[in-house]
């Protein structure tokens, strides 16, 4: 693991990326790779691959970030991306892979209500991709709303979102 966290520092090329970025999601599965990719700084290494203006770098980052994300310490490091994770769920193409890593991170993330402020701006979009979206896509955005909707402090700001 500390190899491949390496390797990601260390390389710009989007295919070796791509690759450490599947391993590092695969290895995520467990527990306690969970832990241990955290006490290597690799959500940080890995929340930087967000910024890539490659989207299948972006989409491998969102996935690993993902599974990383069912850590709850894993959660207080991850919370950092949300705003970045919400620009990218609202600018990625539509139904796109990269729009469906997003939004499964952010369905994660608001399991509890620690993170929900970080969303708000984003409702708007969320329902739009409701009503615009394919299957797939409205089934993952329904979750994130779900998560939201199950906090009263979030019910104004559901129930006045501009569409």
């Amino acid at each position: 693991l500390q190899k491949l966290i390496h390797l990601l520092q260390a390389t710009d090329d989007p295919l070796i990326q791509e690759q450490a970025l599947i391993t590092l999601s695969n290895s995520a599965a467990f527990s306690v790779n969970q832990d241990i990719i955290r006490n290597l700084d690799g959500l940080s290494v890995i929340g930087r691959m967000l910024s890539d203006c490659v989207p299948k770098v972006k989409e491998k980052a969102l996935n690993a970030l993902n599974n990383l994300s069912m850590n709850i310490k894993n959660q207080e490091e991850i919370q950092v991306y949300i705003t970045q994770v919400c620009r990218s769920v609202e600018s990625a193409p539509l139904n796109s892979d990269l729009q469906l890593a997003g939004l499964r991170l952010l369905t994660n993330m608001s399991v509890t209500s620690d993170y929900h402020h970080k969303l708000i701006s984003s409702v708007p979009c969320f329902l739009s991709l409701l009503s615009e979206g394919t299957e797939r896509t409205q089934i993952q955005v329904l979750k994130v709303l779900v998560n939201l909707s199950a906090n009263p402090d979030m019910t104004r700001h559901l129930l006045r979102a501009q569409v």
